[in-house]
């Protein structure tokens, strides 16, 4: 199945790795292999990664990004899965990890940082509740 994508002007994307800036007008996609690719909004830098969850999201994100890395990064993704879920006990988070971990198994990266946002939005609501 081909994957389509619709830049907006002046919109990033990184391909395999390298980033494409959109030029001033709407471009229209279609991937006829596959790809990794990653919109502007999906990327995070280093420092963003600040919580627990967002470490998490950090390495799936890399290996996304980055094929030849990946086993130094599947290193630790898998030390930051497992300590958010050393210390969760929500059913419901506990079950997103598993998917990510799934997913990153199966090389699913762009479906696991879908899973790793909303292991962010549950963490987010934790924190809202306490605070």
């Amino acid at each position: 199945m081909a994957l389509k994508l619709s830049l907006r002007p002046g919109e990033r994307v990184a391909i395999n790795g390298a980033v494409i800036v959109n030029g001033d007008r709407r471009a229209n996609f279609v991937f006829e292999t596959r790809a990794n690719v990653l919109r502007e909004r999906d990327i995070m830098q280093p420092d963003e990664a600040n919580s627990p969850a967002r470490r998490v999201y950090l390495p799936v994100m890399l290996m996304a990004l980055e094929g030849r890395k990946r086993s130094d990064l599947l290193a630790e993704f898998e030390t930051r899965i497992t300590e958010f879920a050393g210390v969760v006990t929500d059913r419901g988070a506990l079950e997103l990890c598993l998917k990510i971990a799934a997913r990153v198994a199966n090389d699913d990266f762009y479906k696991a940082l879908a899973c790793c946002r909303e292991l962010i939005e549950f963490e987010q609501m934790r924190l809202d509740h306490v605070a």
